[in-house]
Order: C-alpha cells, then structure tokens, then sequence
C-alpha cells in the first residue's frame, strides 16, 4: 500500500472519454484511470444522442478500474468530486428512470418558434440586432424540442437534470448540481447564478417547471453523500462527502490556475475557447452571458471558436495519410510528424490566412458565417495549410481575447493553455507570438478534473480560500516567450488582413446563403 497526503477523487465526465483520477492536496495525479466512450449515436440527421444509462455505466466501469489498479488505500480518499461536459439533458420519471435517450451537447436539432418570442417582442429584437440569435436560441433549446415533439415525455418528466446532476443522483440518490455546471438552455439567470421566476426572459425562452430542476449549490459546497447503492457498484466507500465543482470548462481554467482578470486560459479542444475569470458580471458580446466559475460568486467570459481544434482531426483525416502511415512503422504519435511540418514553414504561412468558422455562430459571427482560406498561390503546400491552420485559430481567439478586454477593461497579461492542442511545442510558441505574451502550459494535462479536486480541498477546508489552493496545487509548466521575429510579421497580418476578413467577406457570405439556402434562414 502507498502512502501520501490525503486524496482527493475527481471523476471527469468528457465527450470522448471518462476519467477517474486521485489527486493529493499538492495537485499531483497519484493515479488515473480512463475509458474511452461513444460520445453519442444518432437516429436523424443532425441528433446527437446517448443512453443515460451508458454514461452511468461506464463512470461506475472506470471507478472500479481505478480502485484495481491503485495501491493507495481508500481510506486516504476524502472526498469525491465530478465535473462533466456540458448542456447535455436528460428527462427522469418520477422513479429516476430515464424517459428518453439524453440529448448531447453535439446535438443539431432544432425545433419551432412557440409562444415566445411573440410578434412584438421579434420587433424589439430586430431593432436591437438580436432577433436571430434570439430566435436560433429558442429554437436550439432541447426542453422546446421536447415538449413539442414528444409531450407525453415532457408529461412524464418529473426531473430535468444535466448530465452532471443525473452523475450527483446516481451517486447520491440527491437531486442537486452546482451552480458551476449550469450552462444549458434552461431557465437560469447567469447574472444573479440562480433559477429564474416565470417573468425572466430565459424563462420565457426555456419554460422548464422549477419543481423539474434540480437544487443548486455553490461549488466547494456539498452535493450529498456516497450512497449504499453507488458503493456496491463503483467501490468508493460509502458516506464520503461529493463536492460541488463545475462544468468542465471551468474547472480547466480553475486547474489551470486562473483565478484573476489578468490572465486568460485558452483551451485547445474540440471546442477552443478564450476565457477569464472575474467577480463582476461582463457579456463580452452583448445579450450572451457570462459563465458560472468554479470560483464561486465568479464568472468566466467565454469566446469559442466551435469545432475548433477539430479541424486539426479534420486535417490528419484528409490529407495526413503518410504522416499516419510513418507514425505506424516507427512507433511514434503521427502529432509528431504534423508539429514537424509547422517548422518547414515560416510564420504567416507565406500569406495563407485561414477563417476558423467552420459552424456558423450567432452574434460574432453571425449565422451566415462560413469558413475561408484565402492567399493561395502556387508555392502552398499541405504544411502551408496545416500551418495557416493553426494560425487561423490563434487569430480568432486573439479576436476573443480583444474584445474581452474592452468589455472588462482589464489588461490581460499573459496566457495559459490547456487541452490537446497544448501539447504541441510548435502550437505553444505560434500562441506566444500571435499573442505577443508569455504563454505556459499548467503542471498538469488533466486541468479539469486538476480544478474539481481544488473545488473539494476548498470545500472540505484543506485550504481557506481558493488563493492559497491555487498557490498550492497548480503551477507553471513549461513557458514560451515571443520571437520578436514572428511578432511583427503576426501583429501586421492581424491588423491589417484577419481583422478585416470577415467584415469584406460578410457580403459574400449572405449571398450564398441567399442562393443555396444554407446556413438556413431563422
């Protein structure tokens, strides 16, 4: 049996995999263990859809590999904590029995416009700019779909709850979440971080019952405990506290050590996104909300980029068949061999300047939006392109971080990454020049469940205050400085070429919606 400080057991509920880790009060990772998953299957074109059954499974699945593998005692472990992907829903009956397959966060369905908004109020919205986005929001929201669609499910449904609150009460037997983890189309009012009463627009938008939602706790506080039930099928003792944490998201930027205004955590994911964290309430694009933190009484503002670090995938998929093939015969990760094409280019790829939008947004950019690469000439080559790739991505999320600033007013001072694409040296040096800062890795590449194991020594007092929990288990890894080189090549592509990119092509964007009918029209 090993021994160590006290241990704290985040279970991380991603879209590819789930993890169970044990982490010490130093932020270390003592132990993990991780199953891959069929993040959804789909029945319709566009429907992204799971069992919430098979989400409980493979947890328990992953728990119980844990607690195999490990030669630390159980006795060490104080607390269990969770943090999940986000908005993905799930209908319970009154017996905690699911009704219906949960409705994953991939998911593109999308239903009618309902009582709300009426004629009137669309009129209001057109004169603000915001009856699209508005519109899209209704229609995007997965209790509408329901309702409309299948009202005898909806009759039925005695709870509502994210996936994170469906883990709590599989593990619990309580119907309770975190305040963290509430980033969803439903009734929640992100400013006052609370249910909303009937009269809040988001109420209107999302109608969701009160008595169907769940109780919502501030992260650090406790969910409920360890039941009978969830020992016999998982092996985590029975009666140990489960800590509120948050969304995944968040807790990445809490584990990343990201805690004050004057740092910014980038994560390149599936899903890349700016975000900083602040005690005060921003909309860095007006009428879309800022996030619960993991902090509490905190926010992050977001700026996503979605499908972002997928166009890497996409990439590999289509045109890195000989990389694949080289990384099979000599054993080593075919990331290896794409990173190496990023140095046979010089920065700014040569003038190929790529617009990541590749799914159309609802403010900035507007659902008209697609993606663009423009700069060809005869001297690109697939490294140009995989180079302008990257590229593309930073500009945008330097775009977010940009505009952050002059929402918040607070000068960002440097930036921590996180997420996959972190991994790469070459990406990691092409962010601290495009953003002309030191950019750092965290300790750590498991950020999330880094930040839920920080929400539960906080909550179970190992630390006073999440100041001295951050000091303690989260720090800098290896840092990257600008070449001042690639600056001012960065800085005048940006100024100059990006940020004017989607203004000039904006026109051209709506022509084609207007003669192929996609994106469709709200």
């Amino acid at each position: 049996m090993k021994s160590t400080d006290e241990l704290i057991l985040s279970i991380d509920f991603g879209t590819q995999s789930v993890r169970a880790v044990l982490i010490d009060l130093r932020g270390n990772v003592q132990q993990m263990a991780k199953t891959e998953i069929e993040p959804y299957f789909s029945v319709a074109p566009g429907w992204a859809e799971q069992q919430p059954e098979y989400f409980r499974d493979r947890m328990f699945e992953t728990v119980r590999k844990l607690f195999m593998e490990t030669e630390y005692s159980k006795e060490q472990i104080k607390a269990v904590t969770l943090t999940t992907q986000r908005s993905t829903l799930i209908n319970l009956d009154s017996s905690g029995q699911s009704l219906r397959p949960a409705i994953t966060w991939l998911d593109q369905r999308l239903c009618a416009v309902g009582r709300y908004p009426d004629k009137l109020t669309q009129l209001a919205l057109r004169v603000v700019g915001m009856r699209e986005a508005v519109m899209h929001t209704v229609k995007q929201g997965e209790c509408n779909w329901i309702m409309q669609n299948t009202p005898e499910v909806w009759e039925k449904t005695s709870k509502f709850l994210l996936l994170s609150g469906y883990l709590t009460w599989v593990l619990t037997g309580e119907y309770t979440d975190s305040i963290g983890c509430t980033v969803a189309y439903l009734p929640f009012d992100y400013k006052k971080q609370q249910w909303t009463d009937r009269s809040h627009m988001n109420y209107k938008m999302f109608p969701v019952e009160r008595e169907k939602l769940p109780e919502i706790v501030r992260p650090s506080e406790m969910l409920g405990r360890i039941s009978r039930e969830a020992y016999e099928k998982s092996g985590i003792p029975e009666g140990l506290p489960v800590i509120a944490a948050a969304a995944d998201k968040a807790c990445e930027v809490l584990g990343s050590g990201v805690i004050t205004p004057d740092v910014a955590c980038l994560s390149y994911g599936t899903t890349a996104t700016v975000q900083t964290t602040h005690s005060k309430y921003h909309e860095v694009v007006p009428f879309f909300p800022s996030y619960p933190s993991a902090v509490p009484d905190c926010y992050n503002t977001e700026v996503q980029i979605y499908r972002g670090y997928w166009m890497i995938s996409w990439f590999k998929k289509e045109f890195g068949l000989k990389e694949i093939q080289m990384a099979e015969k000599t054993g080593r990760h075919p990331e290896a061999f794409f990173d190496a094409m990023v140095d046979e280019v010089p920065a700014g790829s040569m003038g190929l300047m790529l617009q990541p939008y590749w799914s159309p947004g609802l403010k900035v950019p507007g659902t008209e939006a697609k993606g663009a690469i423009i700069g060809f000439g005869d001297v690109h080559t697939r490294a140009h392109v995989y180079r302008a790739i990257l590229e593309g991505l930073g500009y945008s999320l330097k775009e977010g971080l940009l505009r952050t600033v002059r929402r918040t007013g607070v000068p960002v001072k440097r930036v921590v990454v996180s997420g996959g694409g972190s991994q790469s040296r070459q990406a990691m040096q092409l962010t601290a020049d495009i953003f002309n800062m030191e950019a750092s890795r965290p300790h750590t590449y498991e950020t999330s469940s880094l930040g839920a194991a920080i929400n539960a020594a906080v909550g179970m007092k190992f630390y006073g205050d999440y100041a001295s929990a951050v000091s303690a288990m989260t720090r800098p890894g290896e840092k990257f400085t600008p070449d001042s080189r690639n600056v001012d090549i960065y800085n005048e592509l940006y100024s100059k070429v990006y940020s004017r990119m989607y203004r000039h092509l904006q026109p051209l964007y709506n022509q084609i919606r207007n003669i192929t009918g996609y994106p469709q029209k709200i």
